[in-house]
């Protein structure tokens, strides 16, 4: 079996695009983060009602052995919806549903963080917490080349590329105006766009949010910008370095608490600074999906990069 993903001919769907669905007839697509705790897996399915709530929607299963979420002789896992947004992809009444996943005993598999996140979540609530999120990727060829590199060697250094306009410089802006208008029809709080660093690589914000809300948002419009550059016939990367020596793709977290907000919220956030410091090489080990190695390969004092042993304050953009 050839193992090379297969380029079908995309013209051909243009013959389905408008084959009427029954109008009673509610197509929903489960999305969910699978045991690697960083990439997403879907299945649909239809119901014959518009759920107006997650509440509406009922617990479904997967076979978690094909997702590293449970064994092959115990495999069955659940989804249990949690947030519903508008499928920017069948349109309609039609849904993506963001579920959280449960082992067959219906305790939280090892890859749910967002159960012990809601509970969290709900005991801050009184401090009014926002949260917001700048996420790097990259577009690649399905073998891993980042667009728009010249074949066999390297693009100039980086430095013209940032927020950067011209073809010369970017690839891939149709599919990120295509990126922007779906989030926002899904009902995602996207707050922005921008080419990154070196060719082929762009950024978009989700928040800023109370709550969990803009962690859901992140998950949905990591799932939607894959979903959006499988139709391009092309790969967004969350990896860390996916090119040595050159920059690569992190995520950067914001936050503030209602104390943060008011006038004299610097003097909070000074004392949370001097909290984090304290704390440091335990926050960056738990602020990656491998235990701190994907951190390690990215933060390596080079490229504008931090050293991992390093912690900064004052800068907004130094992390």
């Amino acid at each position: 079996m050839n193992s090379v993903p297969i380029a079908l001919n995309k013209a051909s769907m243009r013959k389905y695009e408008d084959l009427e669905i029954p109008c009673e007839s509610i197509l929903a697509a489960y999305v969910w983060v699978d045991g690697s705790g960083i990439d997403l897996r879907s299945k649909d399915r239809t119901f014959d009602f518009v759920p107006k709530t997650n509440k509406d929607l009922p617990i479904w299963y997967f076979d978690g052995s094909n997702t590293s979420q449970a064994s092959p002789d115990n495999s069955d896992t659940y989804i249990f919806p949690q947030v519903i947004y508008n499928d920017p992809f069948r349109r309609g009444s039609h849904i993506l549903v963001l579920a959280d996943t449960y082992q067959y005993n219906y305790q939280p598999t090892a890859s749910n963080h967002r159960k012990n996140c809601t509970l969290v979540c709900e005991k801050g609530e009184v401090e009014e917490p926002w949260f917001g999120f700048n996420q790097e990727f990259f577009l690649t060829t399905t073998d891993g080349r980042p667009l728009g590199w010249p074949p066999g060697g390297f693009p100039a250094p980086p430095g013209p590329y940032y927020c950067a306009i011209g073809a010369n410089k970017i690839v891939a802006r149709d599919l990120m105006e295509a990126f922007y208008r779906c989030c926002l029809y899904a009902g995602v709080r996207i707050n922005g766009i921008n080419p990154g660093t070196t060719p082929s690589q762009w950024n978009f914000q989700v928040g800023p949010c109370p709550g969990i809300r803009a962690a859901d948002d992140l998950w949905m419009a990591r799932y939607i910008l894959s979903r959006l550059a499988e139709e391009y016939g092309t790969v967004a990367s969350f990896e860390p370095q996916p090119v040595p020596d050159w920059p690569g793709n992190g995520t950067f977290v914001y936050f503030s608490s209602k104390d943060m907000r008011e006038e004299d919220g610097i003097l909070v956030i000074e004392r949370a600074i001097d909290k984090l410091a304290r704390r440091h090489g335990a926050h960056i080990n738990e602020y990656d999906a491998n235990n701190g190695t994907d951190n390690a390969r990215r933060l390596t004092g080079k490229n504008g990069m931090p050293h991992i042993r390093d912690f900064t304050a004052g800068n907004l953009y130094k992390y």
